[in-house]
Order: C-alpha cells, then sequence, then structure tokens
C-alpha cells in the first residue's frame, strides 16, 4: 500500500515562495549609482573649482542672481519635459509651446493692458491647450510622440513668426504691466524689516520652485499622476487595469505646455519683453535637468528633486565656462557631451534596476 509523503514542517509550498519572492522589496541601487547623491557631488566640486579659477564666481550682483535667475526658467523647462518622459514620450515641441504661449500674454498685455497675473493665466490656457493637442494626437493616432511634437514645432515656429508679424508689433511686444520690472530686477534683499534683510534670491525663484513642488505631489500623491506613471510603465497593463490612459496621455502632455508657457513667461520676465525667440534655447536644457537627475527615458519613474540638481549642474557648467571666456560653440560642445553622459549613464541605471529587480 502506497504511503503518500507527508509534507515536510520546514518545506514550502512553491506558490508561497513565489508569493513571498514577489513582496519582498528589492535592494535599492548602490551608492555610487543614486544620481542625485552624485550630482550634488559634482555641483560642489565645480563650484570649488571655479570659484577658485575665478573669484567673480561668487559675485552676488554679477553671477549668482542671475544665475538663480537663469536656473529658474530650465528648472521649469525641465519639468515640461519631465511630464511627458514620465510616458516615455519626449516633446520636442517645448520651445514653440513656450513661445506661442509669451505671444498670447504679450498680445494680452499690449492690446488689452490686462494686469500681470491674468496675462499669465491666459498664456498658461494656451499652453495647455497646445500641449492638449499633441497629446489627443499622439493617443487618437499612434504616432510617437517624438514625430507628432516634431511636427508641431515645424508648425509652430510659422505659426509664431507670422502672429508677430501680422498681430504682433514686429518682433516683440513692448509693454510692461504693472510689477514686471519688480519681478525682473528686484531680490528679496531689497526688502528689509529694521536691520534685517532677506537673502540675495530674485523674486522669480519662489515661482518655479512652487511650480516644481506642485509636479512633485502631482506624482507622489494624486491618483492621476500615479495613473500617469503606469501608464508609463507598461500602457497595455495599464488599461487592463482600468486606467483611462489616453485621457492620462492627453493630461501629461497638458501639463507639458503648462510648464512650457510657465517657462516663456519667467523667460520674459528675466529678458524684459516678450518676443518671438522666447524658447529658442529650451530643447537641450528640458532633457538635461530631468535626465541627468534621473527621471527614466523609457517612463514610469521621475525625480523632481533631481531634475533641479540637474538643471543646477548645467547652470553652473553654462556660467563657468562663461566666466572662464570660452566660446558659444565650445559651450554647445561641452553641454552636448554632458547630455550624451547623462544619457549613458540612464541606460546604466536602467540596467541595474532590471538586475536587481530580477535578483531580488
Amino acid at each position: 500500500m502506497n504511503v503518500p509523503m507527508q509534507q515536510s514542517d520546514a518545506t514550502v509550498p512553491t506558490d508561497e515562495l513565489a508569493t513571498e519572492s514577489a513582496q519582498r522589496p528589492p535592494r535599492g541601487l548602490p551608492f555610487w549609482a543614486n544620481p542625485r547623491l552624485g550630482l550634488l557631488a559634482v555641483i560642489v566640486v565645480l563650484v570649488l573649482v571655479f570659484s577658485s579659477l575665478r573669484s567673480s564666481f561668487l559675485n552676488t550682483d554679477l553671477t549668482l542672481v542671475p544665475m538663480q535667475q537663469d536656473l529658474s526658467v530650465f528648472l521649469v523647462v525641465g519639468l515640461a519635459q519631465l511630464a511627458v518622459l514620465s510616458l516615455g514620450h519626449m516633446n520636442l515641441a517645448v520651445p514653440r509651446m513656450a513661445a506661442i504661449s509669451a505671444f498670447a500674454m504679450g498680445w494680452c498685455y499690449q492690446h488689452l493692458s490686462v494686469p500681470l497675473w491674468l496675462g499669465l493665466v491666459a498664456g498658461l490656457i494656451v499652453g495647455a491647450a497646445v500641449g492638449a493637442l499633441a497629446g489627443w494626437i499622439i493617443s487618437a493616432t499612434g504616432v510617437n510622440s517624438f514625430v507628432v511634437t516634431l511636427a508641431l514645432d515645424f508648425a509652430l515656429v510659422g505659426l509664431v513668426s507670422l502672429l508677430y508679424s501680422h498681430i504682433g508689433d514686429g518682433v516683440a511686444f513692448a509693454a510692461h504691466p504693472a510689477g514686471m520690472n519688480t519681478l525682473r530686477n528686484d531680490t528679496f534683499s531689497d526688502y528689509c524689516a529694521g536691520n534685517v534683510c532677506g537673502p540675495p534670491v530674485p523674486l522669480i525663484v519662489p515661482i518655479a520652485l512652487l511650480a516644481a513642488v506642485l509636479v512633485a505631489l502631482l506624482f507622489r500623491l494624486s491618483r492621476v499622476g500615479r495613473e500617469i506613471l503606469m501608464t508609463g510603465s507598461n500602457a497595455r497593463a495599464a488599461r487592463l487595469s482600468g486606467i483611462p490612459v489616453s485621457r492620462r496621455v492627453v493630461q501629461a502632455h497638458a501639463l507639458s505646455g503648462t510648464l512650457a508657457a510657465l517657462a516663456g513667461f519667467l523667460l520674459a520676465i528675466n529678458s524684459g519683453a516678450f518676443s518671438a525667440d522666447i524658447g529658442n534655447s529650451f530643447l537641450l536644457p528640458s532633457f538635461l535637468g530631468p535626465v541627468l537627475g534621473g527621471t527614466l527615458l523609457s517612463g514610469g519613474a521621475v525625480s523632481v528633486l533631481g531634475t533641479i540638481f540637474g538643471a543646477a549642474l548645467t547652470e553652473v557648467i553654462r556660467t563657468g565656462l562663461n566666466l572662464l571666456n570660452f566660446s558659444v560653440q565650445d559651450l554647445n560642445i561641452y553641454i552636448g557631451l554632458v547630455l550624451l553622459v547623462a544619457l549613458s549613464l540612464d541606460r546604466v541605471r536602467h540596467v541595474l534596476a532590471e538586475r536587481r529587480g530580477s535578483r531580488a
């Protein structure tokens, strides 16, 4: 008579082992592979190097204040690209979304004499609408985001030129609404209570930081943000889970357009004019910040803090090389090399994450 084997107390069924393995948290990346800590270390080293080579690097009025103003712009530009990188998409129309939104703001200030905040709202609406249009085309047609946003960028180049030629005042609007010069020229150190004055921080910096905080909260705490990340991680699985993938794609691109519009507004504040060339320098920095900061090009993972550090590193390099009298061509070469290294590191991080996940 065959007696069935009794299961030993130390034996665990295979399905329980699989469940336990699935629930075990994966090990984190090694210290050296953490992009945010690495960026912070590089920024500190570069600041020390540039300040030792040029003492003017630490001059408040000559360097630090303008650098903070530029950093505020490029941080928001990076956030605009991060919004669609969360899906694994790209937005090559970020520069022209900023330009068309800046035109709307300038036109409102010039011809409607609206307050500064109301013109900003109008520009944000235009940016969101253009971004949503790009997202809708991508979702409805299934065409790659690279192709759609590249085509949209070319279309907007012509549209912006026509608008400034036929509706605007040449290449720029001359209107300066109340508060614009204050945002451009003042820092918190200009406002004192007794003998205590604020730090030498431009007034536009809190606007950029507020945008960063709101984007971080969106992806960390809100259902929409989490579902956008799930869509970027695996669109098919997200759709089978009941997530409205098409709607999330449109929303992510609308967010990108809104942030591009805000970046155009901040650049117009810094330059003192709403002109046709706003956004021309946005494309490369829009990728540098988030990619250097650890946002995956494949989608599903973003890092707002890393984007801040990535934008800061780019601006430190740009400012330092300018002070060392590097030409514009040299600057572009070095910034391009930084992006190449960033893309390589992004691939390394992706491979490490896959290996760690498979071993967990």
